[in-house]
């Protein structure tokens, strides 16, 4: 095959509904252990009793077919519960971060057209729920206290620590608790359902405008769970343990840890947020099989592994996803811990995984891996995305598989130009090798454009990596008056550098050219993350255009006071 093309392994799964999923597995493992909450554990078949109370405690507030229900909660056992009761109900779940500010919450309650939200006790999130929720006219606020989810003893010293930080639900027919929800009916009234309903709304990160929420399927997320139970090594008799150190909410955590284990039957070890002591505290409690991550996670691991003992040996496999994997982070990791550490990649609008590096095959350095089982990639010219391109020559990643969302809710524009001759155009830059493995060179839309020339901030980031003293690095790009746009990198240090902005960009003077050779290497103590410690670009982004608009106003003031 001459064209840049290249299929998945041959992938077993049927459409069916996530409950249908779910409920086959408490069948044949009712007594398996479905959630560890800080020790607290639940079997799959009190996980599905919950299920049901809560189904129908939703039905009795008017949940119907199509309902759209807000989850802007934590990873407590409320998520997986509350999830699953949604779709029972006949609703559909949008996930909601539970950091987001009041104007991002609304937007996407708007957009959504959201009735119903639940959310945790935490003062902070649930003011800026209730407040959002009232003014939008939501019907109904459900407050899950993170307490009652606990064992009995940390419970106690919960309550007792931490009261400053936990909310007083208002006592009114808008709002009610968790188990006030579950109080009612045992058994939810029959739904009916197809596998191709949405399921979930699910919103891009919106770094170039508001987010869009991707409709995800049942069959979209039952198909991801039987790729990743193929791509893993399927059911084995013994259970997994997954540690979700990540967010439910995000997309790679609701496939890696939530649809994966609902599928298999596996052991979800939830933690409410990511802490590098408690992580490796868990890790050596809990004793999980299978620990998917962002790359701060494993890179913070490697670092914590320098001074104290790290074991890993329970974990088959750790899966990287949400950034690039750097190349010094995965060998310190691996060399460090002992662990193996593949890469995948993927976006929300592909449920979200595409192509991963394999488990237990070759796994080749650079690279985001062969696509996923029942996976087709394509690599298109991104100005002419009806030709495809050669092996080996960089162009635009295209998908086609059962996981690819049906479009964007409510935007048909937007899902029209998402996609071309039926595949999802994912925005980024990459090539197929000779084996079909997928190796990303950037994203489109981060590709600065420097004189006429392409820039790839990757290609600046992974030379800055090389360099010993480099804990983090991110390149974007600023104004510049003569090249239009200039690259500009900003780095983290590791305990103990003291290589200056300048050495850096002396560093990379033979190893990127002259054309991406960054205007300034800018050291900072931190950099921007997302919740689930994704390295952010946008926030550099808008500080750096604010900075140029501040110049150029104080550069046409002093020239108005010239010509006086």
């Amino acid at each position: 095959m001459n064209s840049a093309q290249a299929h998945g392994m041959p992938l077993e799964s049927h459409p069916r509904l996530v409950t249908d999923m779910f409920e086959d597995t408490v069948r044949r493992r009712p007594d398996w252990t479905a959630i560890d909450f800080m020790g607290a554990t639940t079997s799959y078949r009190a996980l599905a009793d919950a299920v049901d109370r809560a189904a129908a405690g939703l039905q009795a507030l008017g949940v119907v077919a199509g309902t759209r229900v807000a989850l802007c909660l934590p990873n407590t056992p409320h998520y997986p519960v509350l999830f699953l009761a949604t779709l029972k109900a006949g609703g559909v779940v949008v996930n909601v971060n539970p950091l987001y500010v009041e104007r991002e919450l609304r937007h996407l309650l708007v957009d959504s057209g959201a009735e119903i939200i639940a959310t945790c006790d935490l003062t902070e999130v649930h003011r800026r729920v209730v407040g959002v929720a009232a003014e939008l006219g939501l019907r109904h606020v459900i407050t899950c206290p993170i307490a009652e989810a606990l064992p009995m003893v940390k419970s106690i010293a919960y309550r007792l620590f931490r009261r400053g930080d936990i909310a007083v639900a208002p006592r009114d027919a808008h709002h009610l608790t968790y188990a006030a929800l579950i109080a009612g009916r045992s058994q939810p009234g029959p739904v009916t359902a197809d596998p191709h309903d949405v399921a979930v709304l699910q919103y891009t990160g919106g770094t170039t405008g508001e987010p869009k929420a991707a409709m995800l399927s049942h069959a979209n997320l039952v198909a991801q769970a039987d790729a990743m139970m193929a791509h893993v090594g399927g059911e084995t008799g013994e259970q997994e343990r997954v540690l979700g150190v990540l967010p439910l909410f995000h997309v790679f955590a609701l496939t890696t840890v939530f649809s994966f284990s609902m599928r298999v039957g596996a052991e979800m070890i939830l933690l409410p947020r990511y802490d590098l002591k408690q992580t490796l505290k868990t890790i050596g409690r809990a004793r999980p099989s299978f620990f998917p991550a962002v790359p701060t996670i494993y890179g913070a691991i490697a670092e914590a592994a320098l001074t104290r003992s790290v074991d890993l040996s329970s974990i088959h496999a750790c899966i990287s996803g949400g950034a690039p994997l750097p190349a010094d982070v995965r060998e310190a990791f691996e060399s460090r811990t002992k662990g193996r550490l593949v890469e995948g990649f993927g976006l929300s609008e592909a449920s979200p995984i595409i192509t991963c590096n394999p488990i237990d095959g070759p796994d080749k350095p650079g690279s985001a891996g062969p696509p996923f089982p029942g996976t087709i990639i394509e690599i298109r010219d991104p100005d002419a995305p009806h030709a495809l391109r050669e092996r080996g020559v960089p162009g635009e990643i295209c998908a086609r598989g059962p996981q690819v969302m049906a479009g964007y809710w409510h935007k048909a524009e937007a899902t029209e130009a998402t996609f071309c001759e039926g595949a999802l155009r994912t925005g980024d830059i990459g090539y197929l090798d000779e084996d079909g493995y997928l190796f990303i060179v950037d994203r489109i839309k981060d590709v600065i454009l420097c004189g006429g020339y392409n820039v790839y901030p990757r290609i600046i980031e992974e030379a800055l990596y090389e360099h010993p003293d480099v804990a983090e690095a991110v390149v974007v790009g600023v104004p510049d008056p003569y090249r239009g746009q200039a690259p500009k990198a900003f780095v983290t240090l590791r305990a103990g550098a003291g290589v200056t902005g300048v050495d850096l960009r002396d560093f990379l003077r033979d190893k990127i050219s002259k054309i991406e050779l960054p205007r300034a290497v800018e050291i900072r103590d931190k950099l921007p993350k997302t919740l689930i410690g994704k390295l952010s670009k946008k926030e550099l982004v808008e500080e750096e255009r604010l900075k140029a608009a501040a110049e150029t106003e104080a550069a046409a003031s002093e020239g108005v006071r010239g010509a006086r």
